[in-house]
């Protein structure tokens, strides 16, 4: 069966008086494809605003919100319904053989196409990033699917989930030092420590479902905002979705946005506003996924 959820997110942002506002940029919509069908969708603005719809260069959908008056608060109510078919997994995925060991073997048009998502983009100037990739390769771990597997289970085993208000991604030695951060920090570690080990990886944002707001028993970190993990390319089964924050790579639980090869593109919600520094109150930002029924999976005949 099929999943059919709804999806609404609400950001806003309060100043001591009012401000005038530049253009913003949002990403909300999920990606369209074999995993999702949109049925509906809207963005709406506290203040009068004119949007447009776009798409990036990473066929991400943009809603871009030019505002025409000033306000002392600005909130931002995007909701989106729509059919999420679950993937069961890397199991589901038989590997070719040349994915079945590190380092994947990719074919001379793959590199071509995987090229931004095959180059390592952080820096390491201390070496620390380089010698924490060693460890899950080195002896005889070799195999693909046991070391991404070990990868996840060491952000469940040796760091500590740490949410902040402030904007940005730590860089991944900024994340080993701390063995701390948010799901964004999380992915984009996992992501370079990949990509030095020759795996084609990119960043992802995206909603997590939380079955437990729908009286499931188990929670998950980071409900209640927007969620980041990473997809890795695999021949055999494409690209994979892995989760460090809540070690999943399967089912409803993630639904991307937007692709990126790294995370300063792929930012829920951005833009500008004109006034006295101390004016700015603060941010708000609240995100509730959930089950409204079920749906026949055409694939199960």
């Amino acid at each position: 069966m099929a999943m059919l959820g709804e999806i609404t997110h609400t950001t806003t942002y309060k100043y001591a008086r009012p401000v005038t506002f530049g253009t913003h940029r949002a990403m909300f919509l999920p990606r369209r494809g074999s995993s999702a069908r949109l049925l509906g969708w809207s963005a709406r603005t506290s203040i009068r605003s004119k949007i447009n719809w776009v798409s990036d260069a990473r066929s991400n959908a943009v809603t871009v919100i030019d505002f025409s008056e000033p306000g002392s608060e600005l909130t931002f109510t995007f909701q989106v319904r729509g059919v999420y078919f679950g993937i069961k997994g890397i199991e589901a995925f038989p590997l070719e053989a040349r994915a079945d060991e590190v380092p994947v073997q990719y074919t001379p048009d793959e590199w071509n196409d995987l090229a931004g998502y095959l180059r390592p983009h952080a820096e390491d100037p201390d070496g620390s990033l380089a010698a924490w990739t060693k460890r899950f390769v080195a002896g005889d771990q070799d195999q693909t699917v046991a070391m991404l597997r070990r990868m996840l289970a060491t952000f469940r085993d040796e760091f500590s989930y740490r949410a902040r208000d402030t904007e940005g991604t730590q860089t991944p030695p900024e994340t080993l030092r701390m063995k701390s951060g948010t799901c964004r920090d999380y992915a984009w570690l996992m992501i370079e420590a990949l990509r030095r080990l020759g795996f084609a990886s990119r960043f992802v944002s995206g909603y997590l479902y939380d079955g437990a707001l729908d009286g499931g028993a188990v929670g998950m970190t980071g409900s209640g905002a927007t969620q980041a993990w990473l997809q890795v390319f695999l021949p055999g089964a494409g690209w994979l979705d892995y989760d460090p924050t809540n070690q999943i790579n399967a089912g409803f639980d993630l639904i991307p946005v937007a692709v990126a090869r790294h995370p300063a593109q792929a930012i829920p919600l951005q833009g500008s506003w004109f006034g006295e520094a101390k004016d700015y109150l603060g941010m708000f930002v609240n995100v509730a996924v959930h089950k409204v029924g079920e749906v026949a999976d055409p694939s199960e005949g």
